[in-house]
């Protein structure tokens, strides 16, 4: 490969990486075509982008972007693929659901979710319950309003109480 061609593969696997911010090393040497195109398929319906690269190449792109990604490095060989996604848990679940329909591969090396790196297979079912962080400012927003929908509603039915009384000591 030339090594215009290798730049050019590198900048797209930048640009690729500073689009979504949660990525997966997923292993998925071990599937036949059928499996493959089920899981891409799979992938696409859940706005997951799927990239097989080389580790060189990706290596080089985790480089040049900011931030540490050395932790990583060390799951960069055999083949990987790139998963890339804004939803922080979708990747993990398509995961779990797909190893547990078949009980084959795609295996999970390492994956970069909010800021977060995770590594090994054994990381997923971690990986598939973590909120993403829209999920989790619904939860705060969900708790902050609780309270005040309270006072909101204390507030309400008791004046309508306080009405119904000066009501009935006016008419009185």
């Amino acid at each position: 490969m030339k090594k215009e061609d290798k730049s050019a593969i590198i900048a797209q696997i930048k640009e690729t990486l500073t689009e979504y911010p949660n990525f997966y090393l997923v292993e998925t040497a071990g599937l036949n075509a059928e499996k493959t195109s089920e899981f891409r398929r799979e992938c696409f319906k859940n706005g997951i982008k799927l990239l097989v690269v080389k580790n060189t190449l990706l290596h080089k792109a985790l480089e040049t972007l900011d931030g540490d990604y050395s932790e990583l490095y060390e799951a960069l060989h055999g083949p990987t693929s790139l998963m890339c996604t804004t939803v922080a848990n979708a990747p993990a679940k398509l995961l779990k659901d797909f190893v547990k329909k078949d009980d084959v591969l795609p295996k999970l090396k390492g994956a970069y979710v909010e800021e977060t790196v995770y590594m090994g297979a054994d990381q997923i079912d971690t990986l598939a319950t973590i909120k993403s962080k829209y999920e989790l400012i619904g939860d705060v927003i969900t708790l902050l309003q609780s309270p005040a929908k309270n006072v909101v509603s204390a507030l309400t039915s008791g004046g309508s109480k306080l009405h119904g009384i000066l009501e009935t000591l006016s008419n009185k």
